[in-house]
């Protein structure tokens, strides 16, 4: 693909995460366009119907991720101060929009596709080496473990409307709160205790 034709793959891709995380998946076909500044037979050219483009945002939004952890990762010296800045950084307000609106769809659409399973593979392997990183310096809990961490995301930024109203007002104050008790030494509950 020449480097203009890429340029405005980019374009339209980046226009359509942002229409979608505002208006859903179902968002007009020509408000993406004019969010890309391009005419609709450009963006049916590039993606001959919605499936097709919300796979190609659904690619984004998992390259993005993947990119954030890498520079969460590269710009501390300490691995739980790179899990902390990620998982808050990918649970800001704003940026959650686009992984509720994409949550609705079913996996088919998004997870089970090739090159999505491909980078969340990468994804979750980088993390998970981020993970034991931070308990071999001995600043997270041996017991906690990559899935938390992806379970905790899951629900603060693919289902924050399933949040109860309270954590729902100040979702960041309690997902800081969830991180502390995955930090070491945290106070482990004894076995049996409730659920």
């Amino acid at each position: 693909m020449r480097a203009d034709a890429r340029r405005n793959l980019d374009k339209i891709v980046e226009a359509a995460a942002a229409v979608v995380a505002e208006r859903g998946v179902n968002a007009p076909m020509e408000a993406i366009a004019k969010r890309a500044g391009v005419g609709v037979g450009t963006l049916y050219r590039r993606f001959p119907d919605r499936g097709a483009l919300i796979a190609a945002v659904g690619d984004h939004y998992i390259h993005t991720m993947a990119n954030a952890l890498d520079t969460a990762a590269g710009g501390t010296a300490d691995a739980w101060s790179a899990i902390w800045d990620f998982v808050c950084w990918a649970a800001e307000p704003g940026r959650t929009a686009l992984a509720t609106a994409l949550a609705v769809l079913p996996e088919e659409a998004i997870v089970d596709r090739a090159e999505f399973a491909r980078v969340r593979g990468e994804w979750v392997e980088r993390f998970d080496g981020l993970v034991r990183r931070a308990q071999a310096e001995g600043s997270m809990r041996p017991d906690v473990g990559v899935e938390d961490l992806i379970h905790l995301l899951n629900v603060f930024t693919c289902h924050p409307d399933d949040l109860p109203a309270p954590v729902a007002a100040d979702p960041g104050r309690y997902l800081r709160l969830m991180l502390d008790g995955m930090k070491a030494g945290a106070a482990t509950p004894p076995p049996g205790a409730g659920a």
